[in-house]
C-alpha cells in the first residue's frame, strides 16, 4: 500500500492527501483549486518553494499565482531563462546581461558583434515563443558547487564562475532546458508553457523585456519611455567601470582581496560629485527659488536633501528648509483610503491653497507666519515661527509628493527644481540575476524602523505591500518630472548592511506570513561578503539607517 502524508491547503482550507514524495504541481493537482495564472510556486511552512518541490513530510501549503511578489519574481526568473536560452540558440558566443527595471519590464543589454536591431529583437522574440511553445520541462538540478563553477567555467560564464566561487557553499542548484544551463537564485517554472505572456521590443540601444501587469496579469505593463531614468542608469554603469565592479561576484573579489576601503571612498566621492553637479545647475539656473526633493520610502532623500544644502552654501546660496508635514490638513478634513481610514498620503491630506500662498508670498519678498501641524490632536496651528526670503536664499522642501505638479500648481515653473532621489539601480548577482532596488530600500527601512522607531522586522515587512502600493499611486507617476535625478544606492551597500539586517532578520518567527520574506531576504545576503560598518564615513548616505551620522535628523 503506497504510503501517503496529509498537506494543509491554505487556499481552500482543506486537508489534502498525497503520496510522499510527491511534487507541489501534483499536490495542486490533487487540491481541487483552480487558478487562471498559476500556481506558479507556493509558501511551504512560510518559506517559498518553485512547483519542483517535494513533500515527504507534513506540511502546510499555499499555492501562489502571479499576483503575488513570490509568483511575479518566479515568472520572470523563468522568462530571463528562455530569453538566454533564445539569444544562445541565435547568437551563440552572445553575451546578456539583465540590466534595470524600466518602463514595466527589464532592460536587456547584448553584445551580439553589431548594434540590436528591431530585426534581431523580432527573431529573438519569434525564438521565445518557440521555446514556450514547445512546452520544455525546465529541469533543477542539485550538485556540488565545485562541479557547478567546472560547468560554468566550461561555458565561459565568468559572472556565475566568481559568484560560485566566492560564497563557500558545498552544493549549488542549477536549471536547464533542453540542454542550456543557467543559475538564478529563487524558483522557477516547471515548463516553458507556463510562460503565456511576454513582450520584448528594441529598446534604446538594447531590448525592453516586457511582462504581464501584477495587476491585471492578461495585459503587459504599459510601455514608456523613460530617457531621465535611462541616464541614470548609463550613469551607473560608468561608475561601474570607473571602480571596477558590475556584480556581487566582483564586489565579494574585492572584499576578500583587501580593497573595501578604497571602493567605499571611491564610491561615496563619486556621489558627492554628483550632489555636487545638481548644486552647480541649481545655481546656473538663475530664478529658481523652490528646490523639491522626492523619493520613495527609505531612499535616502533625507541625507540628500541635508548633503545638497551643504553644496548649495558652496555656490553662495542659502538653503532654507521647510517641511511639508507642517501644511497637513486638520485631521477631520483628510481624505479616507479605501478601508475608510484617514489616508494621510494622499496629496489632498495636504493644504495646498495655504502652501502655494505663502510660497508666492514669500518669492514676492512677503513675510509669512509658517503653519505647525500639531500631531497628537490632528490640528493645523499657528507656529509663531515668521520667515522672509531674501535674494541668496532659496526652499527646499523634502516630501512624497514633491514631483507632482498638482502641489505647487500655482507657482511658475522655472522658479521651481525639482530633484528625484531614490535606490534607482544597483549591483546585479551575476549577468542574469537582478537585484531589486526595492530590497535595498526594505532592509535600510527594517534597520531604521528597529533602530530608531522601535518597530520590529516583521511590522516593516507586514507594512511594506501598503508602503509600495502609496509609492505606486504617488510618487513613481511623476519621477520624469525630475530636472534631476540622484541615485543613493551604493555599489558596497549590501555588504555594510548586511550585518545590522541579518540578526533582524532573524528575529522573524517561522509561524508568521511575514517569514516567507525574512527567509527570502536572509537567503539572499548569504550571497554577499560582508564589509564593517566602520569603514563608512560619517557623512555617508547610509549613515542615516545605520547609525553614526554627522548629520543631525
Amino acid at each position: 500500500m503506497e504510503k501517503t502524508i496529509q498537506i494543509y491547503c491554505r487556499n481552500n482550507n482543506k486537508v489534502i492527501e498525497v503520496p510522499i514524495g510527491a511534487s507541489l504541481e501534483e499536490a495542486y493537482k490533487e487540491s481541487g483549486i483552480q487558478m487562471t495564472h498559476g500556481p506558479i510556486n507556493a509558501h511551504v511552512n512560510n518559506k517559498v518553494e518553485g512547483m519542483h518541490f517535494r513533500l515527504y513530510k507534513q506540511k502546510e501549503v499555499e499555492f501562489l499565482d502571479i499576483t503575488s511578489p513570490s509568483g511575479m519574481r518566479a515568472y520572470t526568473r523563468s522568462l530571463f531563462f528562455v530569453l538566454c536560452k533564445a539569444v544562445h540558440d541565435l547568437y551563440e558566443k552572445c553575451k546578456v546581461a539583465i540590466d534595470i527595471p524600466v518602463s514595466n519590464g527589464y532592460y536587456v543589454n547584448l553584445n551580439i558583434g553589431h548594434e540590436v536591431t528591431i530585426e534581431d529583437a523580432g527573431r529573438i522574440r519569434r525564438r521565445m515563443q518557440e521555446i514556450i511553445d514547445a512546452a520544455l520541462p525546465i529541469h533543477r538540478h542539485e550538485t556540488t558547487t565545485e562541479e557547478a563553477i567546472r560547468i560554468f567555467d566550461e561555458k565561459h560564464n565568468r559572472s556565475k564562475v566568481k559568484l560560485l566561487k566566492s560564497i563557500g557553499r558545498l552544493f549549488t542548484t542549477y536549471y536547464d532546458i533542453d540542454g542550456y544551463i543557467d543559475y538564478y537564485y529563487g524558483s522557477l517554472l516547471t515548463n516553458t508553457s507556463q510562460l503565456y505572456l511576454f513582450g520584448l521590443e528594441k529598446y534604446y540601444d538594447g531590448l525592453l523585456l516586457r511582462l504581464p501587469s501584477s495587476q491585471h496579469p492578461d495585459e503587459l505593463g504599459e510601455m514608456t519611455h523613460q530617457d531621465k531614468m535611462f541616464s541614470i542608469f548609463k550613469e551607473h554603469h560608468q561608475w561601474q567601470d570607473i571602480i571596477g565592479l558590475r556584480t556581487v561576484g566582483d564586489l565579494n573579489e574585492a572584499i576578500l582581496n583587501g580593497h573595501s576601503s578604497h571602493l567605499i571612498q571611491v564610491s561615496e566621492a563619486l556621489q558627492e560629485k554628483k550632489i555636487g553637479k545638481i548644486a552647480d545647475e541649481i545655481a546656473k539656473r538663475k530664478g529658481i527659488r523652490l528646490v523639491l526633493i522626492a523619493g520613495p520610502s527609505s531612499s535616502g532623500k533625507t541625507t540628500t536633501c541635508k548633503r545638497l544644502s551643504i553644496q548649495l552654501v558652496t555656490n553662495g546660496i542659502k538653503p532654507i528648509g521647510i517641511s511639508l508635514d507642517d501644511y497637513f490638513l486638520d485631521r477631520e478634513k483628510t481624505p479616507l483610503d479605501e478601508k475608510g481610514d484617514f489616508d494621510f498620503e494622499h496629496l489632498h491630506a495636504l493644504n495646498l491653497p495655504l502652501f502655494n500662498e505663502q510660497l508666492n508670498a514669500l518669492f514676492k519678498g512677503e513675510e509669512v507666519e509658517l503653519p505647525r501641524y500639531d500631531f497628537p490632536t490632528g490640528k493645523s496651528v499657528k507656529s509663531g515661527k515668521k520667515l522672509k526670503l531674501h535674494d541668496d536664499e532659496v526652499l527646499v522642501v523634502e516630501g512624497i509628493h514633491a514631483l507632482n505638479p498638482e502641489l505647487t500648481a500655482q507657482i511658475p515653473n522655472e522658479q521651481i527644481f525639482r530633484v528625484y532621489a531614490s535606490a534607482l539601480t544597483t549591483i546585479l548577482l551575476d549577468n542574469h540575476n537582478y537585484v531589486p532596488t526595492t530590497d535595498n530600500r526594505l532592509l535600510r527601512r527594517i534597520i531604521r524602523d528597529y533602530k530608531y522607531r522601535g518597530v520590529s522586522a516583521l511590522d516593516t515587512i507586514h507594512r511594506w505591500p501598503s508602503v509600495r502600493a502609496g509609492e505606486n499611486k504617488w510618487i513613481f507617476p511623476f519621477q520624469e518630472n525630475a530636472d534631476a535625478m540622484f541615485n543613493t544606492a551604493m555599489l558596497f551597500e549590501l555588504a555594510v548592511i548586511k550585518s545590522q539586517a541579518e540578526p533582524l532578520l532573524e528575529q522573524v518567527p517561522e509561524n508568521c506570513p511575514e517569514y516567507a520574506e525574512a527567509y527570502r531576504l536572509l537567503k539572499f545576503l548569504r550571497y554577499i561578503k560582508p564589509i564593517p560598518e566602520a569603514h563608512i564615513p560619517p557623512t555617508s548616505l547610509l549613515r542615516e539607517f545605520l547609525g553614526g551620522s554627522s548629520f543631525e535628523y
